[in-house]
């Protein structure tokens, strides 16, 4: 979980994957190497200001940095717990000793500052210690406290009693101490640990070895010794976790509460569960095609959303760690507009998956994951209105994907009706000053378009479990059809069968699609009979037709797609009957015979595909 509330009083407030002061919210002064106030003096002037607790801050500038924990002696001071009950009760813990080993060290100095400056000691090791130590602040090595030199080439650092006996042992407990004691071993109280990068090396296309380089072993190791005594030890996973710590210790005269130790454990067990789950997904994907013995998820909160499919309904968004590359709704960045709600989401995918199919300016209009139309044109506005066309009256409200930059003519026939949501891989800035004028309409830019041929997993909840599928990439060429009638298509209907065929595969089963002129005309979807769906296609694309004042119904020289066989040739007939003089389908039927006899009989053209594309 990458979201969470920080703090209480003048510090309550939402972090994200920023760099602010969770006092103020300013950026600059909490980022490395940044040339404006350090954040200690940011800081303390907020405190001071708000009257938050001058005395504390008083007694932090005057309090001595404690021995240096190589020394090899130890004071009883060292060893007392120091915990006091705040004004509530919360059961508050001195931080004394911090142990900092990070391999992101954005604002690592401007931390390890104020927490010297508040009498911390710090250990630290290799290059935090020498980013540290080159700062002018006081900093021990972890190889000098432990007697033992990094070695290994940096594989064996911490993994040492003398750093784990100072992070599980328990204050309260006498005989831990003892041993502590006996040992010439300290206690740690903070830990501030983020993970080698070994997500962002295989995101990179890094080779086998290099990925196995990036798997770390003390830092994990050190996070859930820390977590687990958290009653007595702070643990620090992420950047964005600094302001609030400092804040606390701020506040609280150089102190932590129980809240904030238990709430930040909860999130290393998060945060190890998630690296691990990626370790393991991306072994198994090297090991084999098959599919896992165990499967690991790993996912980070984007969002809380409102409700979901309905208001009585909890619902967040999580990204998945494993695609986080991928253009699409999740990745997308929210230009403007209001929170996006989960069918909003939901829909937005939809409609971005479907114009991703496309290698033509083409526009999709959904509404409840189904198009209401879908059209290429020879440029974004163009694309949309001819979209719009095929079915008014459902687009309204509707979600509009692009799969070209939107230009200000696309926009301003966008904003002409009320639309939800609008995606595209981006936009120009007239056209994003004429989507403002629509304060509601949300607008997402992806930066680009996936590849509809990229292999990844879905996955589906069911009653006690889930069900794990390839994604459909399946993409079928005009190379691979098969003409199984007298009658061959033409050109034109070829063109067609081939655009219906990528629309039917992003239609909700049983699915029939009509098209003419590389627009879909009518769309029959969800229906437990094909016959039902192939009726009501014809039905929507009728209105349509007479709500245009045309002289033709639409389906009359139509072609048509199919996502399934017809299982009978009352299928087939229904769609000749509404007036489709080619078909496209996947075949296999026991009656393949008869519903290509049924064809020949009406001079209608069929192709099979011999893939299915059902969609539930």
């Amino acid at each position: 979980m990458e979201a969470f509330v920080s703090g209480t009083g003048a510090s309550a407030r939402l972090l994200g994957r920023t760099r602010h002061c969770c006092l103020c919210g300013l950026h600059a002064g909490f980022v490395a190497g940044s040339r404006q106030r350090p954040l200690i003096d940011h800081i303390r002037g907020i405190v001071v200001q708000s009257g938050i607790d001058g005395p504390s801050m008083s007694r932090m500038r005057a309090k001595p940095t404690s021995a240096a924990a190589g020394s090899g002696s130890q004071s009883t001071q060292d060893v007392e717990t120091d915990e006091a009950p705040s004004a509530a009760g919360e059961k508050m813990v001195k931080i004394r000793r911090a142990l900092v080993s990070v391999s992101d060290k954005t604002s690592l100095v401007e931390l390890c500052r104020m927490l010297s400056e508040m009498g911390v000691e710090i250990m630290s090791t290799g290059g935090s210690a020498k980013a540290i130590a080159e700062a002018g602040i006081p900093v021990v090595e972890v190889a000098d406290y432990t007697g033992f030199p990094e070695m290994m080439d940096g594989r064996l650092k911490t993994l040492n009693p003398k750093i784990h006996g100072g992070l599980l042992a328990r204050r309260d407990n006498e005989e831990h101490m003892s041993q502590l004691k006996e040992f010439d071993m300290k206690e740690i109280d903070l830990v501030v640990v983020n993970l080698y990068p070994f997500e962002a090396t295989v995101a990179r296309g890094a080779d086998f070895g290099t990925c196995v380089e990036n798997v770390d072993i003390g830092g994990p190791t050190m996070l859930r010794a820390a977590a687990k005594n958290h009653e007595f030890v702070t643990v620090i996973t992420d950047v964005d976790q600094y302001s609030e710590l400092l804040a606390e210790l701020t506040e609280n005269d150089c102190q932590t509460s129980l809240a904030l130790r238990r709430k930040l454990a909860a999130m290393v067990y998060a945060k190890t569960a998630a690296y691990d789950a990626a370790i393991s997904s991306w072994f198994a994907g090297q090991l084999s095609s098959g599919f896992p013995g165990r499967l690991t998820l790993s996912a980070s909160l984007k969002q809380s959303l409102r409700y979901g499919e309905n208001p009585h309904q909890r619902a967040a968004f999580y990204l998945d760690d494993q695609q986080a590359g991928r253009a699409g709704v999740a990745s997308a960045e929210i230009v403007q507009g209001k929170e996006l709600s989960y069918n909003n989401i939901s829909d937005t995918d939809a409609a971005f998956e479907l114009v991703s199919e496309f290698e033509e300016p083409v526009v999709a209009i959904i509404k409840h994951a189904n198009p209401c139309g879908v059209a290429v044109g020879v440029n974004p506005q163009d694309a949309y209105l001819r979209a719009l066309a095929c079915d008014p009256i459902s687009a309204f409200g509707g979600i509009v994907a692009f799969n070209r930059t939107v230009n200000k003519e696309a926009a301003e026939a966008v904003t002409e009706i009320f639309t939800e949501v609008v995606i595209a891989p981006d936009a120009t800035a007239e056209a994003l000053a004429q989507f403002a004028t629509k304060k509601n309409l949300r607008v997402l830019l992806t930066g680009s378009m996936p590849d509809p041929r990229e292999k990844s997993m879905t996955l589906k909840s069911v009653s006690g479990g889930f069900l794990l599928q390839d994604r459909d990439s399946g993409v079928v060429m005009e190379e691979d059809l098969q003409v199984v009638t007298k009658r061959a298509p033409t050109e034109h209907e070829m063109k067609n069968l081939l655009f219906a065929w990528k629309v039917c595969k992003h239609v909700k089963s049983n699915a029939i699609v009509y098209a003419k002129g590389l627009s879909s005309i009518g769309a029959g979807a969800g229906q437990m009979s094909r016959v039902d769906s192939a009726k009501i296609a014809a039905r929507k694309a009728e209105e349509a037709s007479q709500n245009a004042q045309e002289d033709v119904v639409r389906t009359m020289g139509s072609v048509c797609a199919s996502d399934a066989f017809f299982p009978f040739a009352d299928g087939l007939e229904a769609v000749i009957k509404a007036g489709a003089t080619a078909v496209i389908q996947p075949g296999g039927s026991k009656r393949d015979a008869d519903v290509i006899a049924a064809a020949d009989e009406n001079n209608v053209a069929m192709v099979f595909t011999g893939m299915r594309h059902f969609r539930h």
